[in-house]
């Protein structure tokens, strides 16, 4: 699979129509362009975020105010956060409307629907880390949108088990906003990719 996804971002082989200017145009690799941005600038901005409910919006002031670039960096996630989920739900969009989740490519259908789902989660999970008054906001609004699905209840109780913006809950958004969810995104990433080379649907070349 590894194999099949290194294959798959520097192919030996493109034909010369696939290159041309289209609507759709490499939206699934945009897509993924933008999650590398997120995963870089994600990464460097755990050098200076504190995940503790007295602190976190004190570091993100310090990385605006005193860090060289830092608040470009924030800037720069936020906004490759926003367009990444753009891109994702309009390759979602482009499947739909063209029929390319009927078979043989149903079950990559299914991977990628899965990872807009995550993708929309964790943008739900960021918005909690900066701790100022929107962001407890949002999450809030959030909270009680998922309490009125089934199961709602439970899941609030353990994204938020000892209450909005309180240590604990801080900690869980942040764990899985930098851990669980990427590594799962680039997981699904991966056998998006192999499934993509395995089903032969789309690119003859393969």
């Amino acid at each position: 699979m590894i194999n099949d996804f290194l294959k798959h971002l520097f192919p030996r082989v493109v034909l010369k129509k696939n290159l041309r200017l289209t609507y759709t145009f490499c939206l699934g690799g945009l897509a993924f362009s933008t999650l590398l941005v997120l995963t870089i600038s994600g990464l460097l901005l755990i050098f200076y975020y504190q995940p503790y409910a007295g602190k976190a919006y004190e570091s993100i002031l310090f990385l605006e105010a005193a860090v060289p670039g830092g608040a470009y960096l924030r800037r720069l996630h936020r906004l490759s956060s926003h367009v990444f989920l753009v891109l994702i739900f309009l390759h979602t969009l482009r499947v739909v409307l063209t029929g390319a989740y009927r078979k043989p490519r149903e079950f990559n259908w299914i991977i990628g629907f899965a990872l807009l789902c995550l993708a929309v989660f964790t943008a739900y999970t960021g918005y909690l880390l900066p701790m100022d008054q929107l962001s407890l906001w949002k999450t809030q609004t959030g909270m009680e949108l998922i309490g009125t699905v089934p199961g709602g209840d439970l899941i609030r109780a353990l994204l938020l088990p000892d209450g909005l913006g309180n240590p604990l809950s801080l900690l869980r958004f942040y764990a899985l906003h930098i851990i669980v969810l990427p590594v799962a995104i680039l997981s699904l990433c991966a056998l998006h990719f192999y499934r993509i080379r395995k089903d032969k649907g789309l690119l003859p070349y393969l």
